[in-house]
């Protein structure tokens, strides 16, 4: 029975092998003493006691004789060396020190940074909050350089929304890849993960500030609360991860602007506003205020022939004028969906090239002629678009270019104007779906949307890093006599030498046999 049992020894220690190879595997992919790592060395070590129950004479010839001697040497020796590689281990890991070898810094935090870091007197805590979809690679060396730079002031960690969704909610986190800088009850939002958004996120942070905004309400304009399709509450959550506050203001009601309003927002109203209304808002914006105003195709409101004393206020002052028509584009489906491809130069859109905004129902939008303000575009359609004035087409289905009265494309369907003497910031869109809740996640209409309120509310200023010069370098491979002789002593020369070696190695021995 006992030689019987013997034979499944090397199957034990087969199982063991494994056992402890893919334990090996588990700690190099987990970086860490994690579960999967404890079964498999667990299950290890009980192949091994197997292997030793079934055959415990193969034990015992082990540990005697020769074998066993250099055996035990070879353990010994190898204890020291693992003992001596923990130790050097544990060193660095407790003392870590960095030195980057590029000759142009590649790896190195901007000059800026670091005296941010120097400067910190809080503690800065970073949620990286990337999925497993999306690499963490560039934004792990990143974060990694703040650490190590900041004394111990800057730390961060590693977050799967769709592990961790109720961190993620918390976070008013919308959009995988996304930052959240934490200081104290303060805290900061980057989506784009690049070394100047972080530092000017800290430098926000080390003087936290609320951004107060204000919802204009009265005209039939959709609500910031609620997941309706046409509200906006998704963006209220991201503005208000991004220390935002969201007020509503009806000024039919008050009659008056509050004192800490930094931002009004007026979008889609279904009315248009009063004359006194009107008043109150040029006011607030010749005092330094700021205004977004999304308007909707009139055939989509309830404005009619009523006089629209808003539009005429951008218009005579800020050369902003709204088209009485609907954007066609021929390259999208429905066609009414305006696709801005084209973006101007300018702080909320400098980020954005790289990305299309869908605008589901959208007017024109016209820079005035009158003396004054010179509005910048912020997006525009392609050439494949027009503007439609003919509601009755759009009504019955039928539209079509008309060359005498419709305007051909590309088509200016965001335009901003600063005045840099009262640092007063309007911002007009055509359209005031594209950050709706059904809306908002579609290609680059958060990203445009937050742009907006960041330049509205001056929050646009970035840290200027001191630009890198990069250097310039170009393999030159070597000419084909080169290639030849690399070749000949790769796969010929360099083996030829070990069998060589070894055949006296082989030779010697026999004869002293």
């Amino acid at each position: 029975m006992k030689t019987e049992l013997r034979k499944y020894a090397k199957y034990a220690l087969i199982f063991a092998g494994v056992a402890a190879l893919t334990s090996l595997v588990l700690g190099l992919i987990y970086q860490e003493f994690s579960l999967p790592v404890q079964i498999g060395l667990g299950l290890t070590a009980l192949g091994l006691a197997g292997a030793i129950i079934l055959d415990p004479g193969a034990l015992k010839q082990l540990m005697s004789g020769r074998q066993a001697k250099y055996g035990s040497n070879t353990l010994v020796l190898t204890v020291a060396v693992l003992g001596i590689l923990v130790i050097v281990n544990l060193i660095g890991y407790h003392n870590t020190v960095r030195w980057d070898l590029t000759e142009d810094k590649t790896n190195s935090l901007a000059t800026e940074t670091q005296d941010v870091l120097d400067s910190l007197d809080i503690n800065v805590k970073a949620e990286a909050y990337f999925s497993m979809l999306m690499s963490r690679e560039t934004a792990d060396i990143l974060l990694q350089n703040y650490k190590a730079n900041s004394d111990g002031k800057f730390d961060y960690e590693f977050i799967d929304p769709n592990e961790n969704p109720l961190a993620a909610d918390e976070a008013g986190i919308t959009r995988d890849g996304s930052i959240v800088l934490r200081a104290g009850s303060a805290k900061e939002v980057v989506t784009f993960v690049n070394e100047e958004e972080i530092t000017s996120a800290i430098l926000r942070l080390k003087s936290p500030e609320t951004k107060r905004i204000y919802v204009l309400t009265g005209h039939g304009e959709p609500e910031f609360t609620g997941n309706e399709a046409l509200n906006y509450a998704t963006a209220a959550r991201e503005l208000e991860a991004k220390n935002y506050s969201i007020n509503t203001l009806n000024l039919l009601a008050t009659n008056s602007i509050p004192e800490d309003a930094q931002v009004l927002l007026i979008t889609g109203p279904q009315k248009p506003l009063s004359q006194n209304e009107v008043d109150l808002i040029e006011t607030f914006v010749a005092q330094g205020g700021s205004l977004l105003v999304m308007y909707e195709p009139s055939i989509l409101t309830e404005f009619g022939e009523l006089e629209d004393p808003l539009a005429a206020y951008l218009s005579e002052t800020w050369n902003i004028v709204f088209g009485d028509d609907m954007v066609i584009d021929v390259t999208a489906n429905p066609v009414t969906t305006a696709v801005a491809a084209n973006f101007g130069s300018h702080p909320v859109t400098e980020k954005l090239n790289s990305m299309v905004s869908v605008l589901p129902t959208s007017r024109s939008l016209v820079i005035g002629t009158s003396s004054g303000f010179a509005p910048s575009m912020l997006v525009a359609t392609t050439d494949q678009s027009w503007a439609e004035t003919n509601f009755e087409a759009l009504q019955n289905n039928e539209v079509g270019y008309d060359e005498g009265s419709d305007q051909l494309g590309p088509i200016n369907l965001a335009l901003a104007a600063e005045n840099a003497t009262t640092g007063s910031r309007v911002i007009a869109f055509g359209d005031a779906e594209f950050p709706n809740n059904a809306q908002y996640q579609y290609y680059g209409n958060s990203d445009l949307f937050l742009n907006a309120i960041d330049w509205l509310s001056g929050q646009d200023e970035m840290i200027s890093l001191t630009a890198r010069t990069q250097t310039t370098r170009m393999l030159v491979p070597p000419n084909r006599y080169v290639q030849n002789a690399i070749l000949l002593g790769s796969v010929v020369l360099i083996p030829a030498l070990i069998i060589m070696a070894a055949i006296i190695v082989f030779v010697k021995r026999h004869r002293e046999v």
